[in-house]
């Protein structure tokens, strides 16, 4: 069996599993275009991300992922969803209980949550291309009205709040976030477009009391990315 899906809270999750297992589990939690379906999912339907999902299982990686409410821009519920996921593949799967996080866009939002409530649990996590300032991106979207406006409609879904008490709760959010704790943390950035490289100079402001230093690569660079994220992995592997 490659993998097999399973319903948490009517959210569909799905588990792969590698031919070779190491006994160390990873969690994808994808960016905004991320989602987990009945019989498909985005991670293997996407050539990119389907080479990483690859490179991890050859190297004997158990994955699993979930759709999380869809866009969820990293909501209480989404966090609160991942946990019960990672509970529920733990009792069910032979793990080892401290598990990588790979976490893309969006995601990153929850990833830096997770790290907070179950950080005896993770053992590494990878950010890549990451939104880690929910404040600053938002006020990167305001130069867009469109996507503003798009941003505001799925914000306010996923956080359950009218659009005056979400933007007074966001204002109030601090512009930096402490990353240097008890759990190793990597972000890997590629750079491609005006968005990316705007993004890149929040990292600077974002990580301003951190120690993090954001791997930055070009597009061309973008098949290294699973053999980054082994490596890093790896590293973090000596002490079960």
């Amino acid at each position: 069996m490659d993998s097999r899906v399973f319903q948490v809270d009517t959210q569909w999750n799905i588990i792969y599993y590698p031919a070779r297992p190491n006994g160390f589990g990873v969690l994808i939690i994808g960016d905004e275009r991320h989602f987990v379906e009945e019989n498909k999912c985005y991670w293997t339907q996407n050539e990119g991300k389907h080479a990483i999902l690859n490179e991890l299982k050859e190297k004997g990686y158990t994955i699993f992922s979930s759709n999380l409410y869809g866009r969820h821009w990293g909501s209480e519920n989404a966090v609160e969803l991942a946990q019960r996921v990672y509970e529920r593949i733990i009792r069910s799967e032979i793990l080892n209980t401290k598990i990588h996080i790979l976490a893309e866009g969006m995601g990153a939002l929850v990833a830096v949550e997770l790290m907070e409530k179950m950080k005896d649990m993770i053992r590494s996590i990878i950010l890549l291309n990451p939104i880690l300032s929910l404040k600053l991106h938002l006020e990167q979207e305001k130069e867009h009205k469109f996507f503003y406006k798009k941003l505001m409609r799925e914000l306010t879904t996923a956080y359950e709040m009218d659009q005056n008490e979400l933007e007074e709760k966001i204002v109030s959010i601090d512009d930096q976030i402490h990353l240097d704790g008890k759990v190793p943390v990597k972000i890997i950035h590629v750079l491609s477009g005006g968005r990316s490289y705007n993004q890149s100079k929040q990292y600077k402001k974002i990580l301003a009391a951190s120690t993090i230093i954001p791997t930055f690569i070009v597009p061309e660079k973008k098949l290294q990315i699973g053999k980054i994220c082994i490596n890093f992995f790896q590293h973090f592997e000596l002490e079960l």
